[in-house]
């Protein structure tokens, strides 16, 4: 079996080459595609999930809400992935807002990926609670870490010490670890 990631950025892909491993079993081989950004994601997802040659592919579309209705933007993404007929064999997420409000749901990876100090205490804060209603989680994930982070970099950095055990802040980072296990034992 394949998994197929279409993926709108590179640091989304960062995080999945380290967190699919842990969620997946062995004989599952894993191929990342990564776009450069919604626009081309867009334009190249029918395309590329209907020349997939074979029936041991399954896909995951990933893609950030930013500013958008998270309901319209996976809408338009199915209506897409429907007309390619394989749409029992993909799994739409999108990260509500954005790929940092997945490290934003778990500062003790952030500590531990950036080497900083004391981060974790603050997940109890009010702000930190929900992060998926954080619309700015890029800046808010810089100034927290006093510019540590950075897109990519951060990404990898971060990566390894999330919780994939459904403990992480971010409820939409808890559905896409649910729903990758569940398409790819499905």
């Amino acid at each position: 079996m394949k998994l197929v990631c279409l993926l709108e950025e590179r640091s989304a892909e960062e995080v999945l080459k380290i967190i699919l491993p842990k969620i997946l079993s062995s004989n599952i081989s894993i191929r990342y595609f990564s776009f450069e950004g919604k626009n081309d994601l867009k334009k190249k997802l029918q395309r590329r999930i209907q020349g997939w040659q074979g029936d041991d592919a399954c896909f995951l579309v990933l893609m950030d809400q930013d500013g958008a209705d998270c309901r319209i933007v996976k809408k338009e993404l199915q209506e897409l992935i429907r007309e390619t007929g394989k749409a029992g064999r993909t799994l739409v997420r999108i990260a509500c807002h954005e790929l940092e409000n997945f490290f934003l749901g778990d500062l003790a990876a952030v500590e531990k990926g950036l080497k900083l100090k004391r981060l974790s205490e603050k997940q109890n804060n009010r702000r930190y609670r929900e992060p998926d209603r954080l619309a700015n989680a890029p800046d808010e994930l810089r100034r927290l870490t006093r510019n540590e982070y950075s897109k990519i970099s951060g990404s990898r950095r971060i990566a390894p010490f999330l919780r994939i055990d459904g403990s992480n802040r971010s409820t939409s980072f808890n559905n896409l670890v649910r729903g990758i296990k569940k398409l790819v034992e499905g």
